[in-house]
C-alpha cells in the first residue's frame, strides 16, 4: 500500500471531481467543490483510504499539497470561469502557511475574477490555532474566501465560528436529513445569529430531494449541495444554469502577535485595581464559559507558571471538561499545564508577559478582561493593574486571536503522551519526536497519571498484542463508574461489564471496528460491580499503532449517560402515547364507529385530493355508489343489531376485496362509496363497471348474523373521472343516478 501511495505521489495520479453548489433561490450553480480521489480502480481510489494510507506512511503533507494543486487545476481545466467559484479543502493536520505559497501561485494562473474558497474544519483551529489564523490572514489578503465546514457536527465548530469569522458556514448534512430537535434548534440559532451579524452565507450539505431543500431554506441556508443537484464529476454540470456567488468580506480576527491589551480601541477608559478584584472578575467570566459549555472558547494569560496555583488548576480542569476549547499562556507553562488545557510558553520579552487577560467567546456571548501590570514591587495581592472589561465582540475576538497566535500545535503534546504510554506498556518505538518541556520524563509520567486520575470520564487501555486483549490500565473515574477496583479488573477483558440486557448488535459493531483497527462509538447497557446494577455507558474506542503499523493498544473513554438515555426513553414513550391519542382522535372524527370505514365528513377531502393527483399524473378515477337492496326489511324483521352485523360484513368484504390504496366510505344507513384511484384515464369507467360487477356478486353471498344466514343484493352505480366530470359533486351525482337506474332495473 505504501509503495502504491509513493507511486501516486511521484506521478501526480491524484484526480479531482467537482460537485455543484447551488443557489437555492435561483436554482443556479454558483460554485463547485473539488473533491480528491485516488487513481480510478485502484485500492486507494476512495479518499478515506487514500488519506489513511498517507497518514500511516507519514506522507500526509505531500498528499494534501498534491490534492490542492490538482483541485485548482481540475477546476480550471474543466472550464470553470467567473462568476462561478471554486471550493478547495485543507487537511488540518498539516496546515502550514509556507505550504500555501505554491497554491497561491497556481491560483494566480486562474481566470481573472475567479473566487477561491478554502474549506476548514474546526479540527484545524483546535490543532493548530497559530498557523490557522496566520493562514487565514494571508489568504484573505490574496482575495480568497473562508468556509467553515461541518458546522453542527461538533460543538467546537460553533465555538470557533466567531473567532475564525468564516464568509461561508457549511451546515453539516445531519441538520438537513435528520428530524429537528433541541440540538438542531441550538445550532440554527447560533449560525443565524452569526450570519445576521456578519453577513456570512449559510450553505446546507446533504440535499438529496426537494424535502431537504425546504428544510435547508427553513434553516436559513442560501446555498445547497448534494446529490439532488448532481454527483461529483470531472466535468461541469451540463444542465444547471450558472449564477453569481455574491459573498461578504467578513474580516478575520486579529492574529498579528499584538498583545490583547493593545486590541482595545483608542480612547478606551482604563480603570485601576489590585489583584483580588481581577481574580473575582476572571472567575465570573469562567463561570460564564461553564454555562455556555461546548460552544465556548476560553483563552487566558498567567504571566508566569507560578500563578497557576492548585486552586486555579482545579478550576481550569473543570473548564477543560465542560468547555469547547481552553488555552492558558504564560512564561514557563508547558504545552498542557492542566489536563485538557492547551498551554504556551512566553518569552520574557513578549508584551503578554506583563498582562492579565481572559477572553471568553461563544456564538451568543463575548467578554474579556484585559489588564496590564503596572510594575508594583509590593506584596503580590496588592499589585496594581490598569484594566478594561469589554463585551465588544470584535475586540474580544481580536484579543482571543492575538493570544491563540502564540499557541503551538498539539502534535507535540500527543507525541509526549504517546511516548509515555508506550514506555509504560513496554511498546518499543524506534524514534520519538523531541519535545521541549520544563518537566523531566518522570515528571511528565506523573503529570499524565494525575491528569488521567482527575478526569471525570472513565479511561481504559487494552493491550491488543496479548491474547484476549486484557485491560492494562484503568483510571479512578472508571473504578467509580463501574463499581470495581483496578486490581480486580486489570488483566481481564472488558466484557465483564456486559450482561443480559446488553445490545449484542452494538457489541458486534464494536468488535468489528476493533478487528479493523477503526475508531468506534456506541451506547451500551452495562452492569456495575457485585450488585450488577444497570447503567448506560457511552463508550468511545480509539486505536493506537506502533511505528511499524501494528495495532498495539485501544484506548477507551466511558461516560455515564444513564440520565440522558432514560430521559430519551421517557420522551419516546410520551411521543408514542401522543401519536396514539392523535390517531384515536382522528379515528373518532373521521371513521364510522360501526364499520371502521371513512365517514362522510372525511370523504370530500379524500376524493378531492385523489382527483387533484389524477389531474397531475394523467390517470383516471372511478367512484362506486353502493346501496343494499332489502336492508330495511332485514332491520324490520330481525332487528337493528342484525342489520349492524350485515353492515359490518359488507364493509369487511369491500375492504378485503379492494386494493390497498382504494378507499371505502360509509355515507350513512346502508349506503357505501368506493373510490378506485390510479386507473387508466380512458378506461376508468369500464374498470369501475367491471369492479362493480365483481362486488355485486360478492355481496350477494349469504352473511352469517346473530339471526342466522341472511342474503341481500347490492345496487352499484359508477361515476368516473374524466368521463363524468372533474369534481366531487359531479362524480357523486353520476354514480348516484346510475345506482338508482340499476336498482330500478332489478325491481
Amino acid at each position: 500500500m505504501e509503495s502504491e501511495l509513493q507511486q501516486i505521489l511521484a506521478s501526480g495520479l491524484v484526480r479531482s471531481v467537482l460537485q455543484p453548489i447551488v443557489d437555492l433561490e435561483q436554482g443556479a450553480v454558483v460554485a463547485y467543490e473539488a473533491l480528491a480521489r485516488g487513481p480510478e480502480g485502484s485500492a486507494l481510489e476512495r479518499p478515506d483510504l487514500l488519506f489513511a494510507a498517507a497518514r500511516e506512511g507519514g506522507l500526509l503533507r505531500e498528499l494534501d499539497e498534491l490534492c490542492r494543486r490538482t483541485a485548482l487545476r481540475a477546476g480550471i481545466a474543466a472550464g470553470l470561469r467567473p462568476p462561478t467559484a471554486l471550493f478547495v479543502n485543507v487537511e488540518p493536520e498539516v496546515l502550514d502557511t509556507a505550504a500555501l505559497d505554491e497554491l497561491l501561485a497556481i491560483a494566480a494562473e486562474a481566470p481573472d475574477g475567479l473566487q477561491v474558497v478554502l474549506e476548514i474544519t474546526e479540527r484545524a483551529i483546535a490543532a493548530r490555532p497559530a498557523e490557522l489564523l496566520a493562514t487565514v490572514t494571508e489568504l484573505r489578503a490574496a482575495g480568497w474566501h473562508i468556509a467553515l465546514d461541518d458546522v453542527g457536527a461538533d460543538d467546537l465548530s460553533l465555538a470557533f465560528m466567531p473567532l475564525l469569522r468564516p464568509d461561508i458556514v457549511k451546515l453539516d448534512l445531519r441538520l438537513v436529513q435528520e428530524r429537528p430537535g433541541p440540538a438542531v434548534a441550538g445550532i440554527m440559532n447560533a449560525v443565524n445569529a452569526y450570519a445576521e451579524r456578519t453577513g456570512a452565507v449559510l450553505l446546507a450539505e446533504g440535499i438529496e430531494h426537494e424535502g431537504h431543500v425546504a428544510v435547508a431554506r427553513a434553516l436559513g441556508a442560501r446555498l445547497g449541495q448534494g446529490w439532488l443537484f448532481g454527483r461529483p464529476s470531472p466535468a461541469l454540470s451540463p444542465v444547471l444554469p450558472v449564477g453569481d456567488l455574491a459573498l461578504p468580506r467578513v474580516p478575520a480576527a486579529r492574529a498579528d502577535g499584538a498583545s490583547p491589551f493593545r486590541c482595545l480601541p483608542a480612547g478606551t477608559v482604563l480603570r485601576r485595581s489590585s489583584k483580588p478584584l481581577l481574580v473575582e472578575v476572571s472567575k465570573h467570566l469562567e463561570r460564564e464559559a461553564l454555562r455556555l459549555g461546548g460552544t465556548a472558547v476560553v483563552v487566558s494569560t498567567f504571566q508566569e507558571a507560578k500563578h497557576v496555583t492548585p486552586h486555579t488548576a482545579h478550576r481550569y480542569r473543570e473548564l477543560a471538561e465542560r468547555v469547547g476549547f481552553v488555552a492558558a499562556i504564560g512564561q514557563g507553562l508547558p504545552r498542557e499545564p492542566v489536563a485538557g488545557v492547551r498551554g504556551a510558553d512566553l518569552l520574557a520579552e513578549d508584551p503578554v508577559r506583563d498582562e492579565w487577560d481572559i477572553a471568553v467567546l461563544a456564538p451568543h456571548f463575548a467578554g474579556a478582561l484585559l489588564a496590564r501590570d503596572l510594575g508594583d514591587t509590593g506584596p503580590d495581592r496588592e499589585r496594581q493593574f490598569e484594566f478594561a472589561l469589554t463585551y465588544d465582540r470584535d475586540v474580544v475576538a481580536d484579543a482571543a486571536g492575538a493570544l491563540l497566535s502564540r499557541v503551538l500545535p498539539e502534535e507535540a503534546v500527543r507525541s509526549a503522551v504517546a511516548a509515555t504510554l508506550a514506555a509504560e506498556q513496554g511498546v518499543q518505538q524506534e524514534e520519538q519526536p523531541q519535545v521541549r518541556s520544563t518537566a523531566e520524563p518522570q515528571d511528565m509520567e506523573r503529570t499524565l497519571r494525575r491528569a488521567l486520575a482527575a478526569t471525570g470520564n472513565g479511561v481504559t487501555i487494552a493491550d491488543m498484542t496479548r491474547a484476549d486483549q486484557p485491560l492494562v490500565y484503568v483510571n479512578t473515574a472508571f473504578e467509580r463508574l463501574t463499581g470495581t477496583r483496578a486490581e480486580d479488573v486489570v488483566g481481564r477483558n472488558c466484557r465483564f461489564l456486559q450482561g443480559e440486557g446488553t445490545d449484542r448488535e452494538a457489541v458486534g459493531r464494536l468488535r468489528a471496528a476493533v478487528a479493523e483497527g477503526r475508531e468506534a462509538r456506541e451506547t451500551l447497557l452495562n452492569y456495575r460491580g457485585d450488585d450488577r446494577s444497570p447503567w448506560w455507558n457511552e463508550i468511545y474506542l480509539a486505536p493506537v499503532f506502533a511505528d511499524d503499523g501494528r495495532l498495539v493498544q485501544y484506548i477507551g473513554i466511558q461516560s455515564d449517560v444513564t440520565a440522558r438515555v432514560e430521559a430519551e426513553a421517557r420522551l419516546r414513550a410520551e411521543r408514542e402515547r401522543a401519536e396514539a391519542y392523535a390517531a384515536e382522535i382522528e379515528s373518532l372524527a373521521y371513521r364510522d364507529p360501526l364499520t371502521g370505514a371513512l365517514n362522510r365528513r372525511k370523504l370530500p377531502e379524500v376524493l378531492e385530493s385523489t382527483l387533484l393527483h389524477a389531474q397531475v399524473s394523467g390517470t383516471g378515477v372511478a367512484v362506486l355508489y353502493l346501496d343494499l337492496d332489502g336492508f330495511k326489511q332485514v332491520n324490520d324483521a330481525h332487528g337493528h343489531l342484525t342489520g349492524d352485523d350485515l353492515l359490518k360484513a359488507t364493509a369487511h368484504r369491500l375492504q378485503t376485496r379492494l386494493r390497498r390504496g382504494d378507499v371505502v366510505a360509509r355515507l350513512g344507513g346502508d349506503e357505501f362509496l368506493v373510490v378506485l384511484a390510479g386507473l387508466d384515464r380512458d378506461g376508468a369507467w369500464d374498470e369501475g363497471e367491471r369492479v362493480a360487477g365483481e362486488l355485486a356478486t360478492l355481496l350477494a353471498l349469504p352473511v352469517q348474523t346473530r339471526r342466522g344466514q341472511i342474503a341481500v343484493r347490492a345496487s352499484i352505480g359508477v361515476g368516473a373521472y374524466p368521463h363524468d366530470g372533474a369534481d366531487f359533486d359531479a362524480l357523486l351525482h353520476a354514480a348516484d343516478q346510475r345506482m338508482y337506474a340499476v336498482k330500478h332495473t332489478a325491481r
